[in-house]
């Protein structure tokens, strides 16, 4: 008999375990795309800045440039640098 509710209470904890590893899942794979976005726009940005420093033209990194490429990666550091360009 206690055998059978030590048993219980294993397969019980393992089932939650389970699924609070399926809840988080989710969770922690947006934060590492999001967090990988933020280091290829943050990375798109400084190579921009090194590359247009032969052509006198820079896009300053501040902290809204770098909330702008941080958040949008790419897309976010190509619209800095269009914007630039055009005002």
């Amino acid at each position: 008999m206690e055998t059978m509710s030590i048993l219980l209470v294993l397969a019980a904890a393992m089932l939650s375990v389970v699924i609070l590893f399926k809840i988080l899942a989710a969770p922690i794979r947006l934060v590492f795309k999001l967090l990988l976005n933020a280091v290829c726009g943050f990375a798109l940005l400084i190579v921009v800045n090194i590359i247009s420093g032969f052509f006198d033209f820079s896009v300053e990194i501040n902290f809204i440039n770098v909330l702008i490429a941080g958040c949008f990666g790419i897309p976010g550091a190509l619209l800095l640098v269009l914007l630039k360009i055009l005002f």
